[in-house]
């Protein structure tokens, strides 16, 4: 496959044919149609994050379509459009159990625990836990965005915030915010 691909930490990349991924028993390889690019993929190429390992293929923000699943996968079939968080949890720690994901003690992420989006395909785990299904109405260019960018600022909105998911409105008082009556 074609990736986008740095060797040194700040040094230009370049793109060229790399091994296309294989599934985990548990996660599924998906063809990526749409990739953001996010400040935090500039942290990654500058050498700012540790679980980083060279030679590396950034992107964390995706949408694409399953090609292939593992053994293990029961939710997802070739074919099924979709994205993924930023934050991949294992779905059997405590922090998963308790519906933290995000914080997952053995939290995977695509373009920093292992190679991302910038690529033609990626390879994603826990892909019952993680993917998200994505309607056919929904360009997968926006679909790539909600992995990180939505979903980093409507945790905000509800973990800072105070905000209940669903609420539709900001009505609970927090940070000085007043209901519209």
């Amino acid at each position: 496959m074609r990736a986008v691909v740095f060797e040194r930490y700040g040094e230009p990349a370049e793109v060229r044919e790399v091994p296309d991924p294989r599934p985990a028993d548990h996660g599924v390889v998906v063809r990526v149609e749409a990739t953001g690019l996010c400040r935090s993929d500039w942290h990654g190429w500058m050498g700012h994050d540790p679980d980083i390992s060279l030679p590396h293929v950034p992107g964390h923000e995706l949408a694409g379509v399953v090609e292939e699943t593992g053994a293990r996968v029961t939710r997802w079939s070739r074919g099924d459009r979709v994205t993924v968080p930023f934050v991949c949890g294992c779905g059997s720690c405590p922090s998963c159990a308790a519906g933290d994901h995000q914080v997952c003690e053995r939290q995977t992420q695509p373009g920093f625990t292992h190679w991302g989006s910038f690529a033609q395909y990626v390879a994603l785990d826990h892909a019952d836990v993680n993917l998200v299904a994505i309607p056919g109405d929904l360009s997968y260019a926006t679909a790539a965005g909600l992995g990180c960018r939505f979903a980093t600022a409507f945790r905000a909105v509800v973990q800072q915030g105070r905000v209940a998911a669903g609420s539709g409105w900001p009505c609970t008082g927090a940070a000085g915010w007043a209901c519209p009556r």
